[in-house]
């Protein structure tokens, strides 16, 4: 802003993008304070997916993708079984 302000003060534009990017940047630091610092909120309380995971309802894994093809390639690796046990 001081540099904006001592040696452009008849940039509009640029002014104008300065205080895009602050409010920006105070929207998005407020979301995540009311996400406590998540950055995607919960899908499910914990408590919900752990039942769940208990119950056998859900399962739990890992997600591996392809970073060279993200879109098209991923699988989920279940926890406790094999490699070949993948979908």
């Amino acid at each position: 802003q001081n540099y904006l302000d001592n040696f452009w003060p008849d940039l509009k534009a640029a002014h104008e993008l300065f205080d895009s990017i602050v409010q920006a940047r105070r929207e998005r630091e407020s979301e995540s304070q009311e996400n406590h610092g998540k950055e995607y909120p919960e899908h499910l309380p914990v408590e919900i997916m752990e039942a769940g995971i208990k119950s056998g309802r859900y399962v739990q894994g890992t997600l591996n993708v392809n970073k060279h093809r993200a879109q098209l390639e991923a699988f989920v690796r279940l926890q406790g079984f094999g490699s070949k046990d993948t979908g």
